[in-house]
């Protein structure tokens, strides 16, 4: 990770804003005494090492090794915990569920490769894309359990592509049938790394490759720590909905010195979606994300689509985006309810993005909103499919809110966009703050719905001379 830290000082102390990181001004809106407290609040101690060699797992690269290496781990947490470990070598394996005290290493030269068949990742109540429902566990899970590590300097392959294959094909067959919107939750493919209903867990140092679908999910759980972590999504071609890190519901969490290339959102938090969000209303908050470079994605930051919990009190400095579609972004749908609230967004560097700045809260309708066509029966249809089509009442709870916006000391080198907002007639954007503020862009781009906005030196350089669009918004201070 010295590479990172080393790209991210150049980046920073080369700002016409700032002189180096750390410097920018705080506000007096400014209240993130809480951000000492984000993070694993422990780590496994006892020293006692388990090879998983010794439990008859191979590292040929070819023989599933599943049932040894779980062998392990499971002798590891009954002897009250220690180090699960592997010779040099490549392992194959399915889904690995670790306990409480027991701490992963995978080391340099050791590389696990997911298995291909679906079979070897055992259905479990989890929550995928914003709904409860059955799905396949992850490649590695912590599922209810305290103080875990994963940790080392090797490498993680989930040989993703047969789950992007399985997603295509149902793409291609449920479209043309109304069903664009259920697809993603019918195809049920694989994440990598998933930490459920637990807390104080830790993953340092590795690097991921090729998710079947979301990378790393924290989902239910407090005080985690994702530290040095790469993702490689396109190393075996164009994966769809291969998410960096996203955090779920979870709180007190901190994610540094992090390098991610992938296909959809790379930092996202998340907080449930619509009828089924709004029930189990459990918030995302109390989150550090800084020190980190986004490549090719979906969005540097990401707060949504899933907002129905609320997503609030989270601070992303010292961030790097290179050829991301979004830098900062919130999205939701006016189904999802929520609000978004008290974000920080300071001390960062956009080069070759899509839209420097989006806000929306109606985002990708055809995948957003449930529809049932004609000629399904109601009553025979899948549980999920049921719970993706209740609808939310009063209507209005489904209407999200974006407010408390502070972004600060952000270079844009070039965009297509500077800024693309967009609130509802009966959801304004409240008090968007925007100090010392650079951007070179294509256009300049719109302001619809918005309230209390405030450019404290803000330049926006435009290739087409376009100067943004402010449409039915009031209290401006552009």
């Amino acid at each position: 990770m010295k590479n990172i830290i080393t790209f991210l000082m150049i980046c920073f102390c080369g700002f016409a804003l700032s002189s180096c990181i750390g410097t920018a001004k705080s506000t007096a809106n400014d209240n993130l005494s809480w951000t000492k407290k984000v993070g694993a609040r422990k780590t496994p101690k006892k020293q006692t090492v388990y090879w998983v060699n010794t439990y008859g797992a191979t590292n040929d690269g070819k023989t599933l090794a599943t049932p040894f290496i779980q062998r392990a781990i499971d002798e590891c947490a009954k002897n009250g915990g220690g180090t699960v470990a592997f010779k040099t070598g490549a392992y194959l394996t399915g889904s690995l569920f670790l306990k409480s005290n027991v701490h992963l290493r995978i080391d340099k030269g050791v590389l696990l490769r997911g298995s291909t068949n679906f079979d070897d990742y055992p259905e479990i109540d989890t929550r995928i894309a914003g709904i409860e429902m059955k799905w396949p566990a992850a490649l590695i899970n912590v599922l209810d359990q305290k103080n875990v590590a994963v940790t080392g300097e090797g490498k993680v392959d989930a040989q993703g592509k047969f789950c992007w294959d399985k997603y295509w094909a149902m793409r291609r067959e449920y479209e043309p049938k109304g069903l664009r919107w259920i697809v993603d939750y019918d195809a049920k493919r694989v994440r990598t790394f998933l930490v459920q209903s637990s807390e104080d867990v830790t993953l340092k140092g590795l690097t991921f490759s090729n998710a079947g679908f979301w990378t790393v999910q924290l989902l239910y759980s407090k005080y985690l720590t994702v530290d040095g972590v790469t993702i490689r999504n396109n190393e075996d071609g164009h994966g769809p909905s291969t998410d960096g890190i996203d955090v779920d519901s979870s709180s007190w969490v901190l994610v540094e010195n992090c390098d991610i290339d992938c296909n959809d959102d790379d930092f996202c938090l998340k907080a449930g979606r619509d009828w089924d969000g709004l029930r189990v209303n459990r918030p995302t908050e109390y989150v550090v994300i800084r020190n980190c470079i986004a490549r090719k994605g979906g969005g540097l930051l990401t707060l949504g689509s899933e907002t129905s919990g609320g997503i609030r009190h989270v601070l992303a400095e010292n961030l790097v985006a290179k050829g991301t579609g979004n830098g900062f972004h919130i999205k939701s749908a006016t189904t999802r309810g929520g609000v978004v609230e008290d974000i920080h967004f300071r001390n960062v560097v956009m080069d070759s993005v899509g839209n420097a700045f989006m806000y929306t809260m109606n985002w990708n309708p055809t995948y957003s909103y449930s529809s049932l066509p004609a000629g399904y029966n109601y009553d025979s249809l899948p549980a999920h499919w049921k719970t993706m089509l209740q609808k939310v009442e009063p209507a209005e709870k489904g209407i999200p809110k974006f407010k408390n916006i502070f972004v600060n000391n952000v270079e844009v080198k070039q965009s297509k966009k500077a800024i693309s907002a967009s609130g509802l007639e009966q959801s304004s954007l409240d008090n968007f703050n925007f100090t010392d503020v650079n951007i070179n862009t294509a256009n300049a781009g719109e302001i619809n719905h918005a309230v209390d906005w405030t450019f404290k030196n803000v330049e926006i350089k435009a290739k087409d001379n376009s100067k943004v669009k402010v449409k039915d918004s009031k209290e401006m201070k552009l």
